[in-house]
């Protein structure tokens, strides 16, 4: 057996806090085919002649608020998972990747192949299954393996949405704000609903049926909102939470389509209106806090469900490099190598 090795990926974060480089982030991330589900000539109409034009002024100040003293919080939390392994684990190379920023996936790889590694595990670091996220970054990491003509035998993590390692690290985040009373919103990253439609092969079921989301079955196995109905019913039986002491949500919208609904705004305007004025946010679709967190959920969110009469509000923070869920990584990708170890099916091609 060869080295072994692990590149732990994610989205993405902005190199600064400034217009430009939000807007070199914004650019790259946008023009992902997997990301805006439209035609090219339309994408990028959209993107350079719409989004471009506005959203980086408006984002910029928000990544500021975030910002730490050693740089982009998605990045620095990462770069402590990736030590945090390294130590559980001398005898495995770990890097961690951005689909879009830096470090690269030449990076991340580039640095693997530096250390000797034989046997590389590709790890997205996103417990749901999503095209737009998952799929995406694995197919970067690929075309990045062909362009450096380096071929290591590969695995692949999957979706983990209701392994224990990653449930009951998330359950046990929750506990103080259980104990505390407070009602527990499940904010998941928002999707088009184009893009879940996608998965459902059948094309029968998804959006066609009654309760297709939380109903398991053949045609949804591949399914985002499926997966995060998944996750949030397992945190919630390792909880013992009644039916009112939670609710589930999408945040993170962007763009003049159809979206996973209730959005997370509207949902503590309503919680609010029923009179529930003690709330713990989770985003278990984020296992590193970044903007989504840290900014559109902390500052933004907050001020929506205060002014909506809420009176206590707090976001749970995200597994990071918390020691239990790092036990819980490492015994994902030592099963991984074991699971993985014969040839993989090829992944779908990006859309133009």
């Amino acid at each position: 057996m060869g080295k072994r090795g692990v590149l732990l990926m994610n989205v993405g974060t902005p190199e600064a806090p400034t217009v430009d480089a939000v807007r070199t982030y914004l650019r790259e991330f946008l023009l992902d085919p997997d990301v805006i589900d439209l035609p090219a000539p339309l994408r990028h109409l959209l993107v350079r002649g719409i989004i471009l034009r506005t959203r980086p002024k408006r984002i910029a100040p928000a990544y500021e608020k975030i910002w730490m003293d050693e740089g982009a919080p998605l990045r620095v939390h990462s770069d402590r998972m990736v030590a945090a392994l390294q130590e559980r684990d001398p005898s495995l190379a770990v890097a961690h990747a951005f689909r879009y920023g830096v470090p690269t996936m030449e990076q991340g790889l580039e640095a693997l192949r530096g250390e000797g590694v034989e046997e590389l595990l590709l790890a997205p670091m996103f417990p749901q299954h999503a095209e737009a996220t998952t799929g995406s970054a694995m197919r970067r990491a690929e075309e990045v393996l062909a362009e450096m003509s380096w071929t290591p035998k590969i695995h692949r993590l999957t979706h983990f949405e209701t392994e224990p390692e990653y449930v009951q690290p998330l359950a046990a985040s929750l506990l103080e704000a259980v104990d505390d009373g407070a009602h527990i919103l499940f904010s998941y990253h928002g999707l088009p609903l184009s893009h879940v439609r996608r998965a459902d092969s059948t094309r029968s079921h998804c959006q066609k049926v009654d309760n297709c989301c939380t109903t398991s079955c053949s045609a949804n196995t591949m399914c985002y909102a499926h997966h995060c109905n998944m996750t949030t019913t397992a945190v919630v039986e390792a909880l013992g939470l009644p039916d009112d002491r939670w609710s589930l949500s999408y945040q993170s919208r962007i763009g003049p389509v159809k979206w996973l609904s209730p959005a997370s705004t509207d949902a503590v305007v309503d919680l609010a209106k029923r009179g529930v004025t003690n709330i713990a946010v989770v985003a278990p679709a984020f296992v590193v806090d970044g903007l989504e967190t840290l900014e559109e959920l902390e500052i933004e969110l907050r001020e929506i469900f205060l002014e909506a009469g809420g009176k206590e509000f707090r976001v749970v923070p995200c597994l990071n490099d918390e020691p239990t869920w790092v036990e819980g990584v490492h015994s994902l990708i030592k099963r991984a190598f074991v699971a993985r170890d014969r040839p993989s099916a090829p992944l779908p091609k990006s859309r133009a």
